[in-house]
């Protein structure tokens, strides 16, 4: 699933130049102490400790608000909770903009946040989702560092909202491009996944074992740990046997390890690869180291 297909730039720093991103300002680059602390922790589904280090600094750097905002973003598509918690950073984000390329980023978000809600059958919020994303792309300009993910989360509304794959490969591939460009590897990584998963409802079999595969091995290189049981089922689901079983076993290894995240990944691994019920996050010492289900690539 989605992914809400972030990438270390895109949640961090929707601006930043590189694959690590991270929010500008004091002690805020990508490769600064408090950068590679929230990549750690996100990257394992520490969500809410990783939104935690990027709070004393929202006032001050719109980036570090709409960071945070999406990383509260993030936790409610993986797991189908903390919707509040998400709106409250939202609004901070919209309140401390000052630019149009903040505001676009925060409108991106508020775009994925409705999209999430529909996807997971929370409550229909398409044409919110539809109106943010629209907003965005009036704020960012076609260069802009950020319009390659506000492309990726408009191809997912055509695929998955609006069931127009055509529209959705097409804005997916814009994405792909704009994150190559930008070396934002795992934007990379979900733009592989989804154009694999529009390949996989075509029968284009061999196009969607190599999307597939290429999105697994850029999230293994990333070490976004909870983003590699979706990119193993999803693999699955275009191989053969007895590579098929031997991929949905390791998912459900590393679905386990995370405590049943994501959620709506428990309906397609094996009974043993769920366990009896979803247990706790890990804390956020312990990972240093969406309640409904969805089909493959609806996020």
């Amino acid at each position: 699933m989605a992914d809400t297909a972030m990438s270390r730039s895109e949640r961090l720093d929707p601006r930043g130049p590189t694959g690590h991103g991270g929010p500008t300002g004091p002690g805020m680059s990508p490769d600064s102490p408090l950068g590679q602390a929230v990549w750690r922790l996100r990257s394992r589904g520490c969500w809410e400790d990783a939104a935690a280090l990027l709070e004393p600094y929202v006032q001050e750097h719109p980036q570090a608000a709409v960071g945070r905002a999406g990383l509260l973003v993030e936790r409610c598509m993986y797991t189908g909770d903390g919707w509040p918690v998400a709106e409250d950073a939202l609004r901070v984000a919209e309140a401390v903009a000052r630019v149009d390329d903040d505001r676009g980023a925060a409108a991106c978000e508020r775009g994925q946040l409705a999209y999430a809600a529909t996807v997971l059958g929370i409550r229909d919020r398409t044409d919110e989702a539809r109106a943010a994303l629209g907003r965005a792309a009036a704020l960012l300009e076609p260069g802009a560092p950020g319009r390659a993910l506000l492309d990726f989360r408009r191809g997912l509304l055509a695929e998955n909202l609006s069931d127009t794959p055509e529209s959705a490969r097409a804005a997916y591939r814009r994405a792909h491009a704009g994150a190559t460009a930008r070396g934002d590897l795992l934007l990379c990584s979900s733009t592989w996944r989804h154009l694999a998963g529009l390949a996989a409802r075509e029968g284009e079999l061999a196009e969607a074992r190599h999307g597939f595969a290429e999105s697994l091995r850029l999230r293994e290189e990333l070490g976004f740990l909870v983003g590699m049981a979706p990119a193993l089922a999803s693999l699955a689901e275009v191989q053969p046997e007895p590579a098929a079983t031997r991929l949905r076993e390791e998912a459900g290894r590393l679905f386990r390890l995370l405590g049943g995240v994501p959620s709506w990944l428990a309906d397609r691994l094996p009974e043993s690869g769920r366990g009896e019920e979803r247990g706790e996050q890990p804390d956020g010492e312990a990972a240093a180291d969406a309640a409904t289900a969805v089909p493959p690539n609806r996020a």
